[in-house]
């Protein structure tokens, strides 16, 4: 069974250093914690708005990291600029609206075909893979094959968020059928949003799924336990799940 990667999302360390200002905590230290303890890539989302990770912070982290950085960025002429100037090991290209407290719902590359391939194309025409964020949705992952990504990253916000063991369980199948489909057209497959703790074992146990990436949850975690911990948690439910389909 193939190593599942985890990619550490660092946004919300800078979201606690912006409440006050200065420079305190640091996310490229909490990069460099993240790898330590286990993590094998580092997410960092330039917002248009700049509400947490900062120019200055991917620029740090783009020249500092030793792990791969996935740059999440809005498909605009800004974003594309600022990641073709730092060529990070990856772009996911993912919503953005002003008014969204996070990222709400995946992209809808199968209505936006034609605008996104642009970005596609230019972003690999520097070497950056390509990711988009998108729903565990079969017409999605078709676009996202016909416009040329390397790779989805497929949305579990709503298996997280689903209260009832059925509803969980429906979204859970969409998510192990997503994932199988995008094996079968070539598409490198990755999942996140929301995963905690209690959430992830059954995820990580999607074969056809390379890496998650989990942010917001481990730096809450990290207020009560350090985030050194919270990964190493993490890391090791994610190797017992897979461990246990293998």
């Amino acid at each position: 069974m193939k190593h599942l990667r985890l990619g550490v999302n660092i946004d919300h360390v800078a979201t606690i250093r912006n409440a006050r200002g200065g420079v305190h905590p640091d996310p490229l230290r909490a990069a460099r914690i993240a790898e330590a303890a286990g993590a094998d890539g580092i997410t960092a989302h330039l917002r248009e708005d700049r509400r947490h990770i900062s120019d200055a912070d991917i620029t740090r982290l783009a020249r500092e990291l030793t792990i791969p950085l996935n740059f999440e960025m809005a498909a605009t002429e800004e974003m594309l600029s600022i990641a073709l100037a730092h060529k990070p090991h990856a772009s996911c290209l993912v919503p953005e609206k002003r008014e969204e407290r996070t990222t709400e719902g995946g992209l809808d590359v199968a209505g936006s075909h034609n605008t996104l391939r642009y970005y596609v194309d230019s972003l690999k025409g520097a070497g950056i893979r390509v990711s988009l964020f998108i729903e565990a949705d079969p017409r999605q992952l078709e676009a996202a094959k016909a416009i040329g990504a390397d790779i989805v990253e497929l949305h579990t916000g709503a298996y997280c968020d689903a209260e009832a063991a059925a509803a969980r369980g429906q979204e859970l199948e969409r998510i192990r059928k997503a994932a199988a489909f995008a094996e079968e057209l070539g598409l490198e497959c990755h999942a996140g949003h929301g995963l905690t703790f209690g959430t992830v074992g059954p995820v990580a146990a999607i074969p056809t799924i390379v890496e998650l990436n989990i942010g917001h949850f481990l730096i809450g975690e990290a207020i009560f336990a350090g985030l050194d911990p919270a990964i190493r948690k993490m890391r090791n439910l994610m190797d017992d799940a897979r461990q246990a389909v293998a």
